[in-house]
């Protein structure tokens, strides 16, 4: 008999990411992440299955620690991937001595060079080490001939002496001698990133590799201290088109342009232009002439919606309105990102047919994720999937066996299932249902799915200030339909959505009879562009009342008990609960994570500092209107709170940094009101997302006991103190 799900459940879920057809479409390489045996980690392995389901996947390289990345070769005979198994298989004498840079713990995890690209040979042997890139690798592609692979890369030289001769490096310890100086002198912005820590001495550059020998060369010198990134080969070999921003004061203008690089002479063109612009993904058409990008160029600020922009890869529409918007009829938010705690977003895709008469991509239709095609000629648009589910991940091969137009791989998931491996033929011709149905290749997690019983969300509407709010209601274990415990969800960003995604942390409230509701107020994605920005310059007011609304609809309808009441959100969404609990009193507790209390200190510390951010959602600067950032912070109503509050953060949050957390928690407390500050080390701001297993699984018993212990115990004091805890 099914069982109601757990936090530790989660340790036992497989998670399928990055899947990539070979050229031929009937094989299917994916990645796949378990947990490591100590709970203290993850590890990846490559996973391949038929695309035809005539036998079940295998899983293709140890994934001893990480193996991530697959690609096949053009001729299909080769997978090539990243790995860093090289601090386990193989041994390097020489490097035993070495002094790494970084200092402290295990010497092999610090080494710059672990992740590189290995090559597999798919009649049979074992995968070998093609890079040794002073820095490891970051990303990589096939040359359309299979003879040279395009990486990423933050080298400076392609051999490791040389490399530690252009950073002025010593590896050698000097005895009697003081070590060297780890001062950091930082002369921009954008110099840290969440997640990574500093980045402004590891800026990414293009590099050319044999795919033979190994020998590397570099194929463009990153301008400003800003990564070149995303590269993707013309259908001819002969160029490379990639993502940069090479203006002067990149780090105040952050903008991304796509420029082309010839690779026989390094000469690099930029291919679009304007003002101010955030391009992506770029994708060539296959005629070679024109190259395809995800992106805009603020039109609405911070809410502008992504469209599928053509530019002419010889630079004529490098102009401040160059470049054809494809999509700008059709009011989709391609690469916008879905909410959930178990399938990961992955970066967006743009996939040309083989003609060269359509563009494949994603983008979310009430709370769904789909997969989508529009045409070249007319920007016709036809949906490929449909159904209450999250499009996580795909990939595509022109043709494939059966002669189709293009065959699709993808994950997907659902509000009660993990990503599965799925099928889809899109006709060449016609509709693209003609190509046939959608058909599954994996069931990942079916062992662990059979012992639980996961819960439906049901859908839900309220009209706030005239506009339609689509939201989800998770009933309470037990409840039978008569009002219950009821906790609200605010999602983050603020410019994201939740859907039909599954999000462990409310099947496990649901499951300890506490019901969840959760939607998407004004300035989520996935609604058009004018509710995207309909939160400018009200990130409390309105969104407090489109998500108080949802609850309002609850209670009357007798589903939710209005004596017990929480609410909680992560990022933005901790904004909007720490704004909610200064403005209104009907909550019993809450918990606020990774939040913003403080508006000015958001824009002017931490990865977000700086840049045109604040403009583009308020109009102004933190130092150019402090009365204006005092007005939108949650601090300034801190006098206010009296809901019993938990206060969560990790200290390596470099997002939301914890002086947020730090400074609530300070004058709370000084008003002597039932707060408690919960410190999370060695965490980032993606904590309940890929943080260490041990530590995601604490979280969610840390949530299901914080709400369980107000709002079905009934109790009013903190609760006690765990017994094991840090600092005891």
């Amino acid at each position: 008999m099914p069982r109601p799900p757990q936090p530790d459940d989660l340790f036992r879920l497989r998670i399928a990411t990055e899947p990539r057809l070979s050229p031929d479409g009937r094989l299917v390489a994916f990645t796949l992440q378990t947990v490591a045996p100590g709970f203290d980690g993850y590890r990846h392995a490559i996973w391949l299955v038929p695309a035809d389901g005539s036998a079940p996947p295998r899983q293709l390289t140890i994934g001893a620690r990480h193996d991530r990345q697959p690609r096949f070769s053009p001729d299909g005979r080769t997978l090539a991937f990243i790995s860093d198994r090289r601090l386990l298989v193989e041994e390097e004498p020489s490097r035993s001595r070495d002094r790494d840079r970084g200092g402290g713990g295990d010497a092999r995890q610090e080494r710059e060079d672990r992740e590189q690209v290995h090559l597999l040979p798919l009649d049979g042997g074992e995968a070998r080490r093609l890079t040794d890139l002073p820095r490891g690798v970051e990303t990589f592609e096939w040359s359309p001939d299979g003879s040279r692979l395009v990486v990423v890369s933050t080298s400076h030289e392609p051999t490791r002496d040389e490399d530690d001769r252009a950073r002025g490096i010593a590896r050698t310890a000097r005895n009697g001698e003081p070590p060297e100086s780890d001062y950091r002198f930082i002369d921009r912005l954008e110099y840290m990133l969440n997640g990574k820590g500093f980045t402004y001495d590891r800026v990414s550059q293009l590099w050319l590799v044999d795919a033979a020998t190994g020998a590397a060369s570099r194929l463009t010198e990153a301008e400003g201290l800003m990564p070149d990134a995303e590269p993707a080969w013309s259908p001819d070999g002969t160029r490379v088109a990639f993502i940069a921003n090479r203006r002067r004061n990149a780090d105040i203008i952050r903008s991304r342009d796509l420029h082309v690089v010839d690779v026989a002479t390094r000469a690099v063109r930029r291919v679009s232009g304007g003002g101010r612009s955030a391009f992506q993904r770029p994708a060539w058409m296959p005629d070679g002439r024109t190259i395809a990008v995800l992106g805009h160029r603020f039109e609405a600020r911070a809410g502008t919606r992504n469209d599928i922009w053509l530019f002419a890869a010889d630079g004529s529409d490098a102009g401040p309105r160059g470049g054809r918007n494809l999509s700008a009829a059709h009011d989709l938010m391609p690469g916008s990102g879905m909410g959930s705690d178990v399938t990961p977003g992955e970066p967006p895709l743009l996939a040309p047919s083989a003609d060269g008469r359509w563009i494949a991509f994603s983008a979310p239709i009430d709370g769904s994720y789909e997969l989508w095609r529009i045409r070249l000629d007319d920007g016709h648009l036809e949906r490929l999937t449909q159904g209450r589910h999250f499009v996580s991940g795909w990939t595509s091969a022109a043709g494939g066996p059966a002669g189709h137009g293009m065959r699709l791989a993808y994950l997907r998931s659902t509000a009660t299932d993990p990503a599965d491996l799925w099928l889809f033929d899109v006709a060449a011709r016609g509709p693209a249902r003609e190509g046939g149905e959608p058909r599954r290749l994996t069931s990942l997690n079916a062992d662990v799915l059979d012992e639980l019983e996961l819960r439906d969300p049901i859908e839900r509407h309220v009209t706030v200030d005239g506009r339609d709010i689509q939201g989800w209601f998770l009933s309470a274990a037990g409840s039978d339909g008569k009002p219950a415990p009821l906790v609200l969800e605010i999602h983050g960003g603020p410019h994201t959505l939740y859907g039909w995604a599954p999000v462990w942390e409310f099947q496990v409230l649901a499951a300890a009879g506490i019901g969840v509701f959760f939607c998407n107020p004004r300035g989520s994605e996935g609604y058009g562009q004018a509710f995207n920005d309909a939160n400018h310059r009200d990130w409390g007011p309105g969104p407090m009342r489109d998500v108080l609304a949802g609850v309002d609809a609850l209670v009357e309808d007798g589903l939710a008990d209005p004596g017990r009441l929480g609410v909680t959100g992560g990022s933005y969404g901790g904004y909007l609960t720490n704004w909610i609990i200064g403005h209104d009193d009907r909550f019993r507790a809450a918990m606020t994570c990774r939040s913003v209390s403080d508006m000015g200190t958001l824009f002017i510390v931490g990865d977000l500092s700086g840049g045109e951010w604040p403009r583009l959602e308020h109009d102004v600067r933190p130092w150019e209107d402090p009365a204006y950032y005092r007005e939108i912070s949650p601090l300034s109503y801190a006098d206010r709170i009296h809901t019993p509050l938990l206060i969560q953060h990790s200290e390596r949050d470099l997002r939301t940094t914890i002086v947020q957390a730090e400074a609530l928690f300070t004058v709370l407390r000084s008003l002597r009101r039932p707060v408690r500050l919960l410190r999370v080390p060695e965490e980032t701001h993606e904590l309940t997302r890929s943080g260490t297993p041990f530590r995601r699984v604490e979280n969610l018993r840390i949530v299901e006991s914080w709400f369980r212990h107000f709002l079905v115990e009934g109790k009013r004091g903190l609760p006690p103190l765990p017994k094991v805890r840090g600092g005891r």
